[in-house]
């Protein structure tokens, strides 16, 4: 969820591995929170926020507990922002995190409750009918977290914002594909059902890729122009890094080569992450300078995701 997309091997020190305290799960992230390029009176906040949604989305995911059991947990976290909210006392040390920087910096918690009904809808929701309700889903667990970014920076406006959403639903439709077999083993299909359905087949082809190791040519196919999509997106969301500037700027620049590289990746590998999963390493780090390189030079909104997206 974490809108610092870089290698999780060249983590700054500002980005350890993460140690859920409620699971012991440890997340080796491969978008690091708070690296280098943030400017460091940012970095406590930014890693307190991640510390925040890390806590939250374990609540809904790892561990072998009752759906009704990570509800409630994931209820009283947002109990705990009504009464933050309010000035009161809260339970949670994570929310008791947030407190400081919400006053400090402005920050709307209503972002902070959009990503609590994402994790929520989680623990509930393991298929999406179509990419209208699957982007409905990515308006929550990813979008807020760029806007408290940039809101963080000051850069939040009407003119960033879209672009950040746009990129921000890019990285998780992203991590989608390429953790589609990790997905489907945990019980979850985060393909569209009727995209699926538009190249013949129905989730039983996923079941099989994951038996198998491998995706068929239709699964393939369904899944590259899933890639496209998110390609578009992402791209569609260039010009924000010049609009913001500064270190962060560079930090949206890594953000959005990771996400394009980890496309790149998955084209190669003819669109398959069942039999190769993509993910950055050491060895991407020259193709993503470059790619960081290149994106110093966008200054325009990209054209392609602005004609082709279903949903605004």
């Amino acid at each position: 969820m974490s809108p610092c997309q870089m290698p999780a091997q060249a983590r700054s020190p500002y980005n350890p591995p993460v140690t859920s305290p409620i699971h012991g799960v440890e997340h080796a992230e491969n978008f690091p929170v708070a690296s280098w390029l943030m400017p460091a009176r940012l970095r406590p906040a930014v890693v307190d926020i991640y510390r925040f949604a890390r806590h939250a989305d374990d609540l809904a995911d790892e561990g072998e507990v009752s759906p009704g059991e990570r509800l409630q947990a994931l209820g009283q976290l947002r109990q705990d922002i009504v009464q933050a909210r309010m000035g009161s006392p809260v339970q949670s040390t994570y929310v008791r995190g947030l407190i400081p920087h919400v006053r400090a910096h402005g920050l709307d918690w209503s972002r902070f409750e959009a990503l609590l009904s994402a994790f929520e809808q989680d623990v509930t929701v393991t298929r999406y009918q179509d990419f209208a309700s699957l982007l409905d889903y990515c308006t929550r667990s990813a979008d807020p977290v760029g806007q408290i970014i940039l809101a963080l920076a000051q850069r939040l406006d009407s003119r960033t914002q879209p672009l950040s959403n746009s990129i921000c639903s890019a990285l998780q439709l992203i991590n989608f594909l390429q953790d589609a077999d990790i997905d489907w083993r945990r019980g979850r299909l985060y393909l569209p059902l009727e995209s699926l359905a538009a190249y013949g087949i129905v989730e039983d082809a996923v079941d099989r890729a994951v038996r198998i190791g491998r995706a068929d040519e239709a699964l393939r196919r369904c899944i590259a122009t899933e890639a496209s999509r998110a390609r578009s997106m992402i791209e569609y969301g260039c010009a924000l890094p010049s609009m913001v500037g500064g270190r962060i700027g560079w930090e949206l620049r890594a953000i959005i080569a990771g996400g394009l590289r980890i496309l790149d990746k998955l084209r190669a590998n003819d669109h398959d992450p069942f039999a190769n999963r993509p993910r950055l390493t050491r060895g991407d780090a020259p193709a993503l300078a470059a790619s960081i390189a290149r994106l110093k030079l966008t200054r325009t909104i990209g054209r392609t995701f602005a004609s082709t997206r279903i949903t605004p």
